[in-house]
């Protein structure tokens, strides 16, 4: 339908644009058989075809931007309603297993964490919602204070069931100090974490490693996925950008992650590049100045 609906509007604005041109070429043809002056005639009408021409190409680059941004929005609605009836959907399926039958205390347990896991993936995906609203509402506020870099993501890859059906292999330099706002920053290691495990076959490494040589500052997060090629990667710090079709797409995700790592990123003021794994995957490495 939104096809069609796209083909319906090009198709009448060039049929307007047309009907434009060919009106001014007769009115154009009628003024030079009644005026003598044709080189003023002709010289006006070659300024309002100009004026004309870039009209045209405004009118429709700003048609094309918000097709491509109706059709973000439509992928990122059919993304976010999967991504939020997955894990309520298996929560509630380990929380009815607890209740309709008479399990020993391991299993129990399992279960119990496999429903947090669930949830935690749930609360992850509001957090990022709620992000990408204050950053368009221009309600985007950092609190930063100088923090211990080395022990803040030690703290937090220690936590239970971060990465799931992966190898996750931590590399960090102690002491590193940073001014960091711990809860958004939390938020960009969480998201390319997340990222690298998303697009990379199971069981395969992923790997962070955080280092500073002199005041700056190099965290990378590398995986062994299928890597993005050079065309995509000016694209996907875009909002909702993802590739391919949500109809059809097997990862899971609503485009709005690396979105949301990019800006927080800047905020902090630094940097974030993609690079190329070898042999196979993406290395995203963020760089900031040091304390």
């Amino acid at each position: 339908m939104f096809k069609n609906r796209k083909s319906a509007s090009l198709i009448g604005f060039y049929l307007l644009l047309g009907y434009v041109v060919l009106q001014f070429i007769w009115w154009g043809y009628l003024m030079l058989g009644l005026n003598k002056k044709w080189p003023m005639v002709i010289g006006e009408g070659l300024v309002f075809l100009l004026v004309l021409f870039i009209g045209a190409v405004r009118v429709r680059g700003t048609f094309r931007k918000e097709s491509q941004l109706a059709r973000q929005q439509s992928n990122f609605l059919l993304s976010v309603t999967h991504e939020l009836k997955s894990p309520i959907a298996a929560a509630r399926l380990q929380l009815e297993t607890l209740v309709l039958r008479d399990l020993d205390k391991a299993k129990q347990k399992e279960i119990v964490s496999n429903a947090i896991s669930d949830l935690d993936r749930l609360n992850a995906l509001v957090e990022n919602i709620l992000l990408a609203t204050q950053i368009d509402k221009s309600s985007f506020v950092l609190h930063r204070q100088t923090s211990d870099l080395s022990e803040f993501l030690k703290r937090l890859f220690s936590k239970r069931g971060l990465v799931s059906g992966h190898s996750l292999v931590v590399a960090i330099q102690p002491g590193i100090l940073f001014s960091m706002d711990e809860f958004y920053f939390e938020s960009v290691v969480l998201n390319l974490v997340d990222n690298a495990c998303k697009y990379s076959p199971s069981e395969s490494e992923v790997r962070v490693e955080l280092k500073q040589e002199g005041d700056l500052i190099q965290l990378e997060v590398a995986d062994q996925g299928c890597g993005i090629s050079d065309e995509e990667k000016p694209r996907v710090f875009g909002k909702f950008y993802r590739v391919g079709r949500e109809e059809t797409r097997t990862t899971k995700g609503t485009g709005l992650g690396l979105y949301i790592v990019s800006y927080i990123v800047k905020e902090h003021g630094g940097t974030i590049r993609i690079l190329d794994n070898k042999p196979p995957g993406t290395i995203f490495r963020l760089e900031f100045r040091g304390n």
